[in-house]
């Protein structure tokens, strides 16, 4: 069983930067694609970020684009996601998911979320 824990989140000013982590467990993730998404208060959840483990394949939502970076180091089994110039309007709480594109277009593991609060 895959197991996702976020860490980073925080109370940050407008233009700040923060790293969110994702440490992953349970698997050899040779095959996944990670992503990060958001749900912000009364809004739906949204896709943020996703990269595969091989790292060579990255995709961004238009908000983030060029502000937010997704990595990550295969031997600490972590997912990274770099968040700079963030914005009010980045205030969430940040998830990482996890799927085996080969089985499954939908991700199928998620981590418990760590809040993101951006003042201005």
């Amino acid at each position: 069983q895959v197991q996702l824990v976020e860490s980073g989140g925080g109370l940050v000013q407008a233009g700040a930067s923060l790293r969110l982590s994702c440490t992953a467990s349970g698997r050899t993730f040779t095959n996944y694609r990670f992503g990060w998404f958001r749900q912000a208060p009364g809004k739906e959840r949204e896709f943020v970020a996703s990269i595969t483990w091989s790292g060579d394949i990255t995709s961004y939502a238009d908000s983030v684009k060029g502000r937010f970076t997704v990595s990550r180091d295969a031997a600490k089994n972590t997912v990274f996601l770099q968040m700079h110039s963030l914005e009010p309007e980045d205030t969430a709480v940040y998830y990482c998911a996890a799927k085996e594109p080969f089985y499954s277009s939908q991700y199928t593991s998620w981590g418990q979320g760590t809040q993101v609060t951006v003042s201005s």
